[in-house]
């Protein structure tokens, strides 16, 4: 008697945080995504900013001043690139996530929502 009991019990747990399980996987995953792409950002800016300190190091004279200048144009445009690339993916993680969670919601409305 009492394992059927305990046994409808841990049914209807299960049921009713099945919601919250879900939407805690979608937020561990987004955070997840989120924190790989800081951290791919984070490298590759550090990385150009660190070749920017060693070109502008390199400079001794007009002549290698001048060639530093030309190559901050490039460096700029890297940067602006990569910049845009982020944004772009940042905005395909968000769109995502929505999409997910509008599933989620969904999928809630419709099992609370008697047939």
């Amino acid at each position: 008697m009492y394992t059927d009991m305990f046994k409808a019990f841990s049914e209807q747990s299960e049921k009713a945080l099945a919601p919250y399980v879900n939407f805690n996987k979608l937020v561990a995953k987004n955070v997840e995504t989120l924190t790989e792409l800081q951290m791919n950002a984070m490298r590759t800016y550090s990385s150009l900013g660190l070749e920017q300190m060693k070109a502008a190091s390199e400079v001794k004279d007009v002549s290698s001043m001048t060639s530093f200048s030309s190559q901050q144009l490039a460096a700029l445009t890297k940067l602006s690139q990569q910049m845009m690339d982020d944004s772009t993916k940042l905005q395909n993680i968000a769109k995502e996530f929505k999409e997910d969670i509008d599933k989620v919601t969904a999928d809630n409305m419709k099992a609370g929502t008697p047939a």
